[in-house]
């Protein structure tokens, strides 16, 4: 690999060329190591920032990844963004202020970058200290939860929730891996335990934890009376009758109100603001055409709401495009104050502007599969042409099970040396002893180097060796079985988990009816699922009592989902 020094000790902005996607965490792992901050990259899209973030550990165990994502609803919405993503977010801020202890890398996107967020001194002013010992009323907790985007449910299952029963307060804190219970006693908090979400029990003591909010827009007596200003001000007397100002003047949260976070904050900053002069920026090729989309977007929907807003007033009142988002000329002031140094999968001769890491992508496979030919044969003799090249060989797999079956199947088409390895560097010293090294890597694609080459599952088969065909349900069979289902049963949905069945509804999309199953979630959230869709449903097999509803957009079910494979 190139001396990194020429990264970290950059005062211009260099094309980082020769940079394949499969490389990309490696070398983002590397940079974090070597930064004199920490380093920052910023994918064009959440599943790129999510692909670096589960790899980018795997190459260094003792990095820290930090996860910014983007609010999950479209600008001028009328929904909010989900508390799970608000709590990482605000996390995620509060992370960021300070200089990193160890190795930190923070993945973001374009459409994160680009909006503005709370201030550093906003965040160190929020935060509070919660420990056994400490006195406050269960009421008052209550209503500082509320204030800071928590909201109540019968039982906590996803991040920003609370439940009160008794002298038992459950919370979900943003930035934490567990749910935490607070015991009472009198107004004393007695003890502080951590619980799995899942199956509500306890796991262990906590000393202190740090209460963060878990929304930007937040309802406390500052915030309230800033925005009952700013509304007046700037729409007129008349729009106090709105359902939006009603509701923030009594304290009450409403669907949509992040929208108008610029009203309730004293200021907003962009990203850049939380992070320090020392920390190292890295784009992705891709950004520069992202922020031009988001930018556009941005202005269709702003210019929609006003046209709508002109022919029946007081239906959404919108704020100016800027506000609340970076416009394309400070998204550029922005870059141009700080080295950001940019991504290319291509190779580009080496300058004083740009360092190429002489990287490509992996072997293609896809005309084998294309022939019907024995992908496994090729792959084998492939391997070996690497081998002879002087090139150490890993092939990453998704999961232990997956990576069994590889190496049965790689042996029995001719591979004669190969050997499972625990973690990176395990893996090169396998690999450098002149075996193919098998290891759990989540990869979709590989790359070849100078003197190291991996390939992935994805690579040779054009998809993961563990992920099967479902066989498609029939829309006669599930509505045969819907007759015996009653209004309030269960039902589970392979993506979103258990929901309330509501019923048989059509839906008109595009002047045409759709016949749809009708489901409810947690919050009252409704999901219509046509028809022709129904195989990503199931009954509820278990007794319906102590069942609770999923949140549409939680991550709960996620969680159950992923911890019952690797129970299996």
């Amino acid at each position: 690999m190139p001396d990194l020094s020429r990264i970290t000790q950059a005062k211009r902005p260099l094309t980082l060329s020769s940079v394949p996607v499969g490389f990309l965490p490696w070398l983002l792992a590397d940079l974090a190591r070597a930064a004199k901050g920490r380093a920052v990259y910023i994918a064009p899209e959440e599943t790129e920032m999510r692909a670096v973030a589960e790899a980018a550990q795997y190459f260094a165990p003792e990095l820290e990844v930090l996860e910014f994502p983007a609010w999950d609803c479209l600008p001028y919405d009328r929904a909010s963004p989900s508390l799970p993503v608000t709590s990482r977010r605000m996390a995620t801020l509060a992370a960021l202020q300070g200089k990193p202890k160890s190795a930190q890398l923070l993945v973001t996107t374009v459409n994160a970058v680009t909006q503005r967020t709370l201030t550093p001194f906003r965040l160190r002013e929020l935060g509070a200290r919660l420990q056994p010992g400490a006195v406050i009323e269960r009421e008052k907790l209550s209503e500082l939860l509320t204030a800071n985007g928590y909201e109540r449910t019968e039982t906590v299952a996803d991040a920003g929730e609370y439940a009160v029963r008794g002298s038992i307060v459950d919370l979900f804190p943003a930035g934490r891996e567990l749910a935490l219970r607070l015991d009472f006693f009198g107004d004393e908090i007695e003890s502080v335990r951590e619980f799995d979400p899942a199956d509500q029990r306890s796991v262990g003591r906590v000393e202190h934890f740090d209460l963060l909010p878990a929304a930007e827009a937040l309802l406390d007596e500052g915030s309230i009376k800033r925005f009952r200003s700013r509304y007046r001000e700037r729409f007129g007397a008349t729009a106090t009758g709105d359902p939006l100002y009603q509701a923030i003047s009594e304290g009450r949260r409403l669907a949509g109100m992040d929208h108008w976070l610029p009203m309730l904050e004293e200021r907003l900053v962009p990203l850049f603001d939380h992070l320090q002069p020392q920390d190292l920026i890295v784009a992705d090729a891709g950004a520069p055409a992202a922020a031009q989309q988001r930018f556009d977007a941005i202005q269709d929907y702003q210019q929609n709401r006003q046209r709508a807003q002109s022919s029946e007033p007081g239906s959404y009142r919108p704020l100016p495009a800027d506000a609340l988002y970076l416009t394309p000329d400070q998204w550029t002031q922005e870059q141009e104050e700080r080295p950001v140094h940019q991504l290319s999968g291509f190779a580009e001769p080496e300058s004083d502007r740009v360092l190429d890491f002489g990287v490509a992508g992996s072997r293609d496979f896809a005309p084998e599969r294309a022939q019907n030919a024995n992908v496994y044969e090729a792959a084998v003799k492939h391997i070996d042409a690497l081998r002879k090249d002087g090139k150490r060989v890993i092939l990453a797999s998704y999961s232990r099970g997956a990576r069994e079956r590889l190496t049965g199947l790689m042996k029995d088409h001719g591979l004669k040396k190969s050997k499972a390895a625990k973690n990176w560097q395990e893996a090169q010293g396998a690999a450098a002893d002149g075996s193919a090294a098998l290891t759990i890597l989540p990869l979709d694609s590989g790359f070849t180097g100078p003197d190291i080459a991996v390939i992935t599952e994805q690579d040779m088969l054009g998809d993961r060796l563990v992920r099967r065909r479902k066989k498609r349900k029939s829309a006669d069979a599930f509505l045969a079985e819907i007759q015996a289902l009653a209004v309030g049963d269960l039902i589970v949905h392979a993506d979103h988990g258990i929901g309330r069945y509501e019923g048989l509804t059509q839906i008109e999309v595009g002047k045409s009816a759709h016949d749809c199953v009708s489901l409810t979630y947690s919050g009252g959230d409704k999901l219509f699922v046509p028809v022709e869709n129904i195989d990503v449903l199931s009954r509820y097999g278990a007794d319906h009592e102590g069942a609770s509803l999923d949140r549409l957009g939680g991550e709960a079910w996620q969680r159950r989902k992923a911890r019952m494979k690797e129970r299996i």
